[in-house]
């Protein structure tokens, strides 16, 4: 597999010259007679331009459908199915592009008999060659390398697999330890050979470049965050291939047909149209739902601060991607704690009127909206958890870390089943249950029933205050 930068510089050459070449092909004389003899398209005018105009005509075209690929761009291990199925999506959103400013006749727009030409050539050439690009280099075999925290857990794993091994990295301390146990992996003679130290775990992403590695074997005892997912994080960033012993694949989100000793991590378990698609829709829901909201939004600030419980936001640090930790804001619900604020327990003498309104009508969650419209969260997704509470729910549940593969959510299929983090055995399955299953139309239906459970909660609280009143 190619990886880095000459996989970007190869893909975004291949996508120029290849969409260049169709469309001067495609103007030229005989090409344009052929297709016009074609019945339905011999009712199209045969106007390919020439000189100038068909240079400009080309740079636009070009111009459209690089920037349509870029989600290509990056490398990421794929199945050559998923390759072809993702480049020929972006050839169809080009080709509406283009054909969309044909429609509000720009100057240099692709005549609409060459854009039917491209659009098959293309389908069959960019899929073909972003599968070329990815191929193994001309030495051969799988590039793989073991990461893990001790070389006596990296040859352990290292005797219990069948691929081909460069070397291994750990941290500089265990192995001035467990020198003893230096890693060895078999060989075809059915000897074996020492295998190489590449260097601490810091060399990580260096190593992946220098050697070309397509496969990262995770040989980790404890699952540190900042050791096991900062080792997931780089190969998601370089587009390498993760794999885990199956007896540690409890803690990190994986194939569902895996059964072999390793199996495969899934560190973008979503298919990047489909990103697209979820990132729209939480920028423009979170953006009108702020919109709409700024007159309550200034009247709940107006009503924390008149009550004189503390300031108007309250904060909790959450675990969300990798491991990683970012602040949650909510509008303050409870009277501040001398002793800090950790937990959701409700003391009865931190309780306000207004707190237990907001809480009620889940008003106290529209700040978060913010985090949306910034990209720490999504609408639809698992809600994150407290991180100083995330000790506890990884101990009753080994499955709790495959949250961490996707961005958090205002709501998520949990909390509309009513599974909350008391039950984390619970509230896990439906989790996982929606990383498997996600969708623009699914996180829609979720989003309604959300909004139909928040009405039934305000109406349920009129209802009971007109009863107290009466």
């Amino acid at each position: 597999m190619n990886g880095g930068w000459r996989y970007r510089v190869a893909s975004v050459v291949g996508v120029v010259g290849l969409t260049a070449l169709a469309v001067a092909l495609v103007n030229s004389s005989s090409v344009q007679a052929i297709l016009g003899s074609i019945p339905l398209l011999d009712r199209l005018d045969a106007d390919a331009p020439t000189g100038v105009e068909s240079i400009f005509e080309i740079a636009t075209t070009v111009a459209v459908v690089t920037a349509s690929f870029v989600p290509l761009y990056k490398p990421r291990p794929r199945r050559i199915y998923d390759t072809i199925a993702l480049a020929q999506k972006r050839v169809v959103v080009a080709m509406f592009a283009l054909a969309a400013i044909g429609y509000f006749d720009y100057t240099y727009r692709l005549p609409r008999l060459t854009l039917l030409g491209v659009a098959p050539l293309l389908l069959i050439a960019l899929p073909a060659w972003f599968i070329w690009i990815r191929r193994r280099p001309s030495s051969g075999g799988e590039r793989a390398i073991i990461v893990g925290d001790s070389p006596r857990q990296v040859g352990a794993l290292a005797r219990d697999v069948d691929i081909p091994l460069l070397g291994y990295l750990c941290p500089t301390i265990a192995y001035e330890q467990e020198a003893y146990a230096a890693p060895s992996t078999a060989v075809a003679d059915g000897g074996t050979v020492e295998l190489e130290r590449l260097g601490g775990l810091s060399r990580i992403e260096d190593v992946l470049v220098e050697y070309d590695v397509d496969t990262v074997v995770l040989a980790f005892e404890h699952t540190d965050r900042a050791e096991f997912f900062g080792a997931l994080d780089a190969c998601y960033e370089h587009g390498v291939a993760a794999k885990v012993h199956r007896d540690h694949a409890d803690t990190v989100l994986t194939a569902e047909e895996d059964l072999g000793t390793l199996v495969d991590v899934q560190v973008e378990p979503w298919d990047i149209q489909d990103y697209v698609f979820k990132r729209g829709f939480d920028v423009a829901f979170a953006g009108a739902a702020l919109l709409v909201l700024s007159p309550v939004i200034g009247l709940i600030a107006l009503a924390i601060k008149l009550e004189g419980n503390g300031p108007i936001l309250f904060s909790q640090n959450r675990t969300y991607l990798l491991g990683e930790t970012f602040t949650v804001y909510k509008f303050r619900t409870l009277k501040p704690d001398p002793e800090g604020e950790v937990g959701t327990t409700f003391d009865g003498n931190r309780e306000t009127p207004l707190g237990n309104f907001l809480r009620a009508t889940h008003l106290d969650e529209i700040p978060q909206l913010w985090s949306i419209l910034s990209g720490g969260m999504s609408v639809v997704g698992p809600r994150p958890a407290q991180t100083e509470l995330e000790a506890d729910f990884e101990a009753e549940t080994a499955q709790w870390r495959k949250r961490w593969f996707v961005k958090p959510g205002l709501t998520g299929l949990a909390q509309i089943n009513g599974a909350n983090s008391q039950n984390p055995r619970e509230k896990i399955q439906y989790d996982l249950q929606y990383i498997r299953n996600q969708g623009f139309w699914y996180d829609l239906k979720i989003v309604v029933r959300q909004l139909w459970m928040v009405f039934g909660d305000v109406l349920s609280l009129t209802k009971s205050d007109r009863e107290e009143g009466n």
